[in-house]
């Protein structure tokens, strides 16, 4: 029995890597993979589940030939790490395998942090063993968050704006301190894990090797088309703009600032409605709505009505950025790079509006 870690792919739901059971058996010529990764997008409610965080994984069985077929396909490397376990525990962990790939057994609900196919194949392993698992330190440092493990693959990979979505849309849950368990959700934790790993005294990994290896990708193609130097540039010349007491600039401005607040209100809704709709918490406690307020849906479509009421909106929309602006650093929620220059060209423009009329 072997632990299978697969590098990150391209997709994004594979930004992570990829974790598998690897069984084989001299005797009857049996190698297969148990794989806890597989769903079904055939599904027509798949994206409206996908949406409510309503995943459903099944565990898969398959020859070890047709995976490997995979990973090449997908130019994705395989890391297999061989177990040291006793007879007696294999036979345990192989017929709670068969079990739990029948039908009424096999699909389960995914949760991005707590129950995914890394989890799923680490609990197979350590609830069906003799003797309990005991695992060194493999966090980089005490204060590391859920945010801090899964962000570097993305920055890795150049994904600058999946980063700045999943920085958007997950809230502050994912800023908690986590532990050497928890981190374990991951492959490359889980891999540390078990290389770190002993049972009853003794290594839990025989020996690790490199079944499909595939360089890392070193392109940085498109890199400079980031978030934050789109915002950043955006700042500048809304910011300049500003300065202006031209009339092309004014109307200009106005266009702007409707098409801009709407779709930060947008945003925001999406936020709200992800917060409460989804099953999971992952998108709860979501600090970014505090500058993404869905309150500027409505509010985009009045710039031009003079009403005292509307003054006082971005008066209040002024101070509140300000605050965050200033509690970046202390907030308990790490808010993507990206959305600095946003908070700034929301203080500006709503700096404007908030200013007594002549």
């Amino acid at each position: 029995m072997s632990l299978l870690t697969c590098s990150p792919g391209e997709e994004l739901y594979s930004a992570w890597g990829h974790t598998a059971i690897r069984v084989t058996d001299q005797s009857t010529g049996m190698d297969m993979v148990f794989n806890y990764g597989t769903f079904d997008d055939s599904d027509p409610d798949f994206y409206v589940k996908f949406t409510k965080g309503i995943m459903h994984y099944a565990l898969s069985a398959y020859p070890f030939s047709d995976f490997l077929l995979e990973y090449e396909y997908q130019h994705r490397g395989i890391i297999e790490q061989t177990l040291l376990l006793s007879c007696n525990d294999k036979i345990r962990i192989w017929n709670a395998l068969q079990k739990n790939n029948t039908d009424s057994n096999r699909f389960y609900y995914y949760y991005f942090h707590t129950d995914n196919c890394t989890t799923r194949a680490r609990d197979m392993i350590s609830k069906n063993i003799s003797a309990p698992f005991v695992f060194r330190n493999i966090l980089p440092d005490r204060s590391v968050t859920f945010r801090n493990l899964i962000n570097p693959y993305l920055d890795n990979s150049h994904q600058y704006w999946s980063k700045f979505g999943t920085d958007l849309f997950l809230g502050m849950n994912l800023d908690k301190k986590v532990t050497n368990e928890e981190a374990m959700f991951l492959p490359d934790y889980l891999k540390k894990g078990f290389d770190s790993a002993l049972v009853t005294n003794r290594p839990l990994v025989g020996q690790s090797k490199i079944i499909l290896s595939w360089p890392e990708k070193n392109s940085h193609s498109g890199t400079w088309f980031s978030p934050f130097f789109v915002f950043t540039g955006l700042l500048i010349i809304a910011g300049a703009i500003s300065l202006s007491k031209n009339p092309w600039a004014q109307k200009t401005l106005l266009a702007f600032d409707s098409l801009f607040f709407l779709l930060i209100g947008i945003l925001g809704l999406m936020m709200v409605t992800l917060w409460v709709i989804r099953v999971d918490d992952v998108c709860r406690n979501n600090l970014n709505v505090l500058w993404a307020l869905p309150t500027h849906i409505v509010a985009a479509f009045l710039f031009r009505r003079k009403k005292n009421w509307i003054q006082k909106y971005f008066q209040l929309v002024f101070w509140i950025s300000i605050v965050l602006a200033f509690t970046w650093f202390f907030i308990p929620q790490q808010l993507n790079n990206a959305v600095g220059p946003l908070i700034l060209l929301i203080i500006i423009r709503s700096y404007h509006y908030s200013k007594k009329s002549k």
